[in-house]
């Protein structure tokens, strides 16, 4: 059973920084391909960063220069640093993995940026 439990979320002023991190069970993090999303109100879900099994990343242009994906393959765990934080980053935060064919999602953690 493939599970994805986000954390880390919260409230921050603009300028400030917080780490998510997305703690998986059911798939090995190494040899996988996860990514980052975000939606906020009213808006279409969005990829923020993604990673690669080859360590390969990718940016959403919004966020390139300030977040910073990576993985502890160890704790079978991949990160969103997110640095520079600014009001518009304010959305619900959720991992991705596709494994095997499914697509899994985890349940989500709040970023709320204040200006």
């Amino acid at each position: 059973q493939v599970q994805l439990v986000e954390s880390g979320g919260g409230l921050v002023q603009a300028g400030g920084s917080l780490r998510l991190s997305c703690a998986a069970s059911g798939i090995i993090v190494s040899i996988s391909a996860m990514g980052w999303y975000r939606q906020a109100p009213g808006k279409q879900r969005e990829l923020v960063a993604s990673i690669t099994r080859d360590s390969n990343t990718v940016y959403a242009d919004s966020v390139k220069g300030r977040f910073s994906i990576s993985r502890n393959n160890a704790k079978n765990t991949v990160y969103l640093q997110m640095n520079n934080l600014k009001p518009e980053d304010t959305a619900v935060y959720s991992c991705h993995v596709r494994w095997w064919g499914a697509d899994y999602w985890g349940q989500g953690t709040q970023v709320t940026v204040s200006s």
